[in-house]
């Protein structure tokens, strides 16, 4: 009969210490208030960084709120370019930590308090991801929304070209294909000095300076814009 009492609190014991040990190994994972605190040892583009750890863990950082073009994109080397300028081979801080579906982390980046993140947006090499603005306090939002309309009144880095294709309409529209097929799809690229227009089969298509380049989604859009058609194209 005292059997009974004591099985039963071992039992639950137990039961309860097997909570304990899911919570620990999980709360690294999504633990909101966690912090990552670490060297920036690589850049992948406008807004994707890798960070080393004290305990030389590596963390691939998504930069919440914003969103920089994509590499092939025009544009993408110098947004790339901005942000290694900002904070490789620095010690940064990663805070707000969630888990992106690919695995990645998404946080807000900070470099002795200054918020790299809002700095791309200012610097004109990011927009704020406002389909995200839910993962940021009430305050970043509104911070990022006047940084992006800054950088466009002053037209500064991707601003300073008509029309930019926001990264995310062309992960939309190119789903399914390689990221080079989708951008060379997606856009006609014109220079801005000869008004002169490329389609993506041309062999000058990749030749025309970025900061030349005007970009537009169709043949039609580039010749309303004063740009004719390049000789070798048919």
């Amino acid at each position: 009969m005292t059997n009974g009492p004591t099985i039963k609190a071992l039992v639950k014991a137990a039961l309860v210490l097997l909570v304990l040990l899911l919570l620990a190994l999980l709360l690294p994972v999504c633990g909101c208030a966690q912090t990552i605190t670490g060297k920036v040892v690589a850049i992948s583009d406008g807004d994707t960084l890798t960070v080393l750890d004290a305990s030389k863990q590596q963390h691939k950082i998504r930069l919440v709120g914003i969103d920089a073009p994509e590499i092939i994109q025009a544009f993408g080397e110098k947004a790339k370019n901005s942000l290694s300028d900002l904070v490789r081979g620095k010690t940064v801080t990663v805070s707000n930590l969630k888990v992106a579906r690919n695995g990645w982390i998404v946080g807000k980046v900070t470099l002795s308090g200054r918020d790299i993140n809002l700095e791309q947006i200012r610097r004109g090499y990011a927009w704020f991801y406002r389909a995200y603005a839910k993962d940021l306090s009430r305050g970043d939002a509104t911070a990022y929304e006047q940084a992006e309309s800054r950088a466009r009144e002053e037209r500064r880095g991707l601003w300073s070209e008509p029309g930019p294709l926001a990264p995310w309409d062309l992960r939309v529209a190119q789903r399914g294909q390689s990221a080079k097929t989708e951008l060379e799809a997606a856009q006609i690229i014109g220079d801005r000095n000869s008004k002169i227009y490329y389609r993506s089969d041309r062999p000058d298509y990749s030749k025309v300076a970025e900061a030349n380049r005007d970009t537009f989604q169709s043949e039609a859009a580039a010749v309303a814009a004063g740009y004719r058609k390049a000789r070798n194209c048919p």
